[in-house]
């Protein structure tokens, strides 16, 4: 790649600036989800091991720009590295240019988004960054879509800057998958709205050999093919939009599976009744929310047929037991199969974790925005700016 890597650089009596994504949910003071801190410990502890001074920094949540709030201080998470990290932490609200940083502790600065200036990348800001540190390294792979002080600003007027051991895996692994993938390629695309993921959809009809939708985005095409839906989640205004890549698949000879069989219901909450009913016998007060037996056996059949799987979003609503059933089948069905898989976003995360396959997905992306806009055949600004 085209990006050098924090073990590719002497840290060697240097002071270096991470720039990590820590941004997991907190309710109180307590962690509900450690895996992305998890996943910064690494190369939070190769530059303990090599460097002079690290400095440590990462957003959390949406605070008011400006203002101090102590219900998103990354405090709870310096607690959580404490008994992680086998050295002392200090935690700074604020710092100065040209900062003097005592060795020997692992210094974190608060959440980013409480500064002026960090979301529109102000200059001054990315300067006051820069001023504290010979290297940066940028190691929140998913926020490498946004320009912002601490994800890009900074590496304008830093003399050295990297990619953290994260975001290096992170920008490799998608690499394999949508720029150099072992054909034939499998994407598997779920969630509500056809119109966030449209561009996604568009790239990815020019890359792959077979697509799967789920959700409200496979209502929609469903609805374009002919269908009633009855009173299912879809988007009437795409439907011109789902018809043109219908005719794509067609003419490239795309797989895409034929939709027999759904589970339905008549209204959406934990307790309503699930049925399975034919494609053709949806009544107009149904509501589609999980595939049938019949069809996921046409999809789990063709898994053993592909060689790069990308996975982002759900077939259904898995959080209610009664329509998980399809998303379930298919995390076992990729872990189980030999193609390289790449999974990422929040719902394909949690669907992993809850079906207990995380140890048989090849790689699972941190991001979730990033990971999508790579997948639209975007060049992501952090990405940019350490090619500079």
């Amino acid at each position: 790649m085209s990006i050098q890597s924090i073990n590719h650089l002497n840290l060697r009596n240097k002071k270096v600036l991470i720039r990590a994504d820590l941004n997991v949910p907190i309710d109180g003071s307590i962690i509900s989800s450690t895996s992305r801190i998890d996943a910064s410990i690494p190369t939070i502890q190769y530059a303990i091991d090599n460097a002079q001074i690290v400095i440590l920094t990462s957003h959390l949540g949406r605070p008011t720009e400006g203002s101090f709030d102590n219900t998103l201080s990354l405090k709870p998470i310096v607690d959580y590295l404490q008994d992680k990290l086998n050295i002392k932490i200090m935690l700074h609200r604020d710092f100065e240019k040209g900062q003097s940083f005592e060795p020997g502790i692992l210094h974190v600065l608060e959440n980013v988004r409480f500064n002026l200036g960090e979301k529109e990348c102000s200059n001054e800001l990315s300067k006051k960054y820069a001023s504290i540190a010979d290297i940066f390294v940028m190691d929140a792979f998913g926020t490498a879509h946004r320009k912002e002080a601490s994800t890009y600003g900074i590496g304008e007027y830093i003399n050295e800057k990297c990619a953290g051991l994260l975001f290096y895996d992170e920008v490799k692994a998608l690499t394999k998958t949508f720029d150099q993938p072992k054909k034939p390629m499998l994407a598997i695309v779920g969630g509500s709205k056809v119109s966030t993921k449209l561009s996604v959809l568009k790239n990815l009809i020019n890359r792959v050999d077979g697509l799967i939708l789920g959700g409200g985005i496979l209502n929609t095409f469903i609805a374009a093919q002919g269908f009633n839906i009855g009173r299912s989640l879809y988007e009437v205004n795409f439907i011109d939009e789902a018809k043109y890549i219908l005719n794509e698949i067609e003419e490239k000879q795309i797989f895409f599976p034929v939709i027999e069989d759904v589970v339905c219901a008549k209204e959406f909450n934990i307790n309503a009744h699930a049925k399975l009913k034919k494609i053709h016998d949806i009544e107009a007060d149904d509501m589609i929310f999980d595939l049938g037996p019949n069809t996921l056996k046409n999809i789990t059949n063709h898994l053993g047929q592909v060689s790069t799987i990308m996975w982002n979003g759900p077939l259904g609503v898995f959080e209610f037991k009664q329509f998980s059933s399809g998303t379930e089948t298919l995390s076992h069905a990729i872990a189980d199969c030999e193609a390289f898989s790449l999974a990422g976003g929040g719902d394909t995360i949690a669907a992993i974790e809850k079906f207990k396959v995380c140890k048989k997905i090849s790689y699972i992306s941190t991001a979730g925005g990033a990971f999508l806009e790579f997948a639209e055949g975007k060049k992501l600004p952090a990405i940019e700016m350490l090619e500079q």
